[in-house]
């Protein structure tokens, strides 16, 4: 594990972040400290808030009540919403571009770092090969330069993956990464996503399901409760071969 990791610095801190939606509360009071190389998941039933949550955290939604502040490259803390093209997000929905072919769309996730001018003619080839790597560890690589409207859902799910992890960001987000994918596959991603956290020292904050998932590859669980906006619970896991960490 990197010095990074071990560490533990603090990366993203929430306080008394609550929300409200048609005059209900979705959560309240949720106090979430996120350190370096934990990777957290978000657990509860259908509807309860776990996507605004994330949506929260990751800045795409403001919260109604408390704060957060994320620190990334060693510098000042601030508000999600500022620093957002430090996070790799994988949505729900995705937002591939679907008129556009697979290897365009992991390049995408590095389109922040170039100027217009530097891509007009393309990336450069190493950038190309190490976004075709990517897609080929996902099993999504074997037609690089098909269209994304002519992949199933679950290899559009790899498709967006592979885009977040060629962003290389400092914090990860993803909104249920796996719901498309058989054991195989949905073991390689979040796979990837505990390797990105362990040898890199980059959080996950992910929305889970399975059981299974949650005790093999996360640290942390906060579990919403849909009958008490107050009522999260947070729970440190202890994964097979490895340990709680705090």
């Amino acid at each position: 594990m990197t010095a990074a990791a071990e560490s533990r610095a603090t990366v993203l801190q929430a306080r008394g972040l609550g929300f409200r939606r048609g005059g209900r509360w979705l959560f309240r009071g949720i106090d979430l400290e996120l350190r370096a190389g934990e990777f957290l998941t978000l657990v509860g039933p259908s509807g309860v808030g776990k996507s605004t949550l994330l949506s929260c955290l990751c800045g795409m939604l403001e919260p109604t009540e408390g704060e957060i502040a994320v620190r990334v490259g060693g510098g000042e803390a601030g508000p999600p919403i500022e620093l957002r093209r430090h996070f790799g997000i994988v949505f729900q929905d995705l937002r591939l571009s679907p008129n556009s072919d697979l290897l365009t769309n992991v390049l995408c996730g590095r389109l922040g770092r170039f100027s217009c001018l530097r891509t007009f003619f393309g990336f450069p080839k190493a950038l190309r090969q190490e976004a075709y790597r990517l897609l080929r560890d996902l099993g999504v690589g074997e037609n690089p330069h098909k269209w994304v409207s002519q992949m199933s859902g679950g290899e559009q799910q790899r498709v967006a993956m592979a885009r977040a992890l060629f962003q290389e960001p400092e914090l990860y987000f993803a909104d249920e990464p796996v719901s498309s994918l058989d054991a195989h596959f949905a073991g390689r991603v979040l796979g990837l996503l505990r390797r990105e956290a362990d040898e890199n020292g980059r959080p996950v904050v992910c929305v889970l399901h399975h059981a299974e998932h949650i005790q093999r590859f996360a640290d942390a669980a906060l579990s919403l409760d849909p009958k008490d906006p107050t009522g999260c619970e947070l729970r440190q896991i202890r994964r097979p071969g490895g340990e709680a960490l705090r």
